[in-house]
């Protein structure tokens, strides 16, 4: 598994709170990470199902423990989001990953527009929970 993008950001909340609404991600969630599309299968007492969207299946697994959400694809894609304790309420992080096991040539290829359109997604992400939380959030850019 290769990263090749880490998107931060602040909201001024605690942990708990907004890991409250990130990890309710099943179809109909409060989450901005909402599972679109219709649940085809679910393991796991509900904390991971499999979405059918634009024709494509995408693993969803929560994990409470770690205060993240995982939304994999059937061939590259990985996009982890995670919740984190910091002074000004808390950190939420972005990553994706190539979870391909080989080509990574190709991934290259396919991986740009997905990765040219993460940073404006997780801003709108952010600003998703900081509506929802009545409270304010930002991006962190990398100085």
């Amino acid at each position: 598994m290769q990263e090749l993008l880490e998107l931060r950001g602040v909201v001024e909340a605690t942990p708990d709170a907004v890991a409250e609404v990130l990890l309710d991600a099943r179809p109909g969630g409060r989450s901005p990470l909402a599972a679109a599309g219709r649940v085809e299968a679910t393991g796991n007492g509900g904390d991971e199902f499999v979405t059918i969207q634009m024709g494509s299946r995408i693993t969803v697994t929560v994990d409470r423990a770690a205060r993240s959400v995982a939304q994999q694809g059937e061939w590259w894609y990985r996009g982890v989001t995670s919740v984190e304790p910091d002074p000004r309420g808390c950190l939420v992080v972005h990553r994706i990953y190539n979870v391909a096991p080989g080509h990574r040539w190709a991934v290259r290829m396919v991986s740009r527009s997905v990765l040219h359109a993460a940073p404006t997604g997780f801003a709108t992400q952010l600003e998703q929970l900081s509506r929802e939380l009545g409270t304010t959030a930002w991006v962190e850019l990398d100085e």
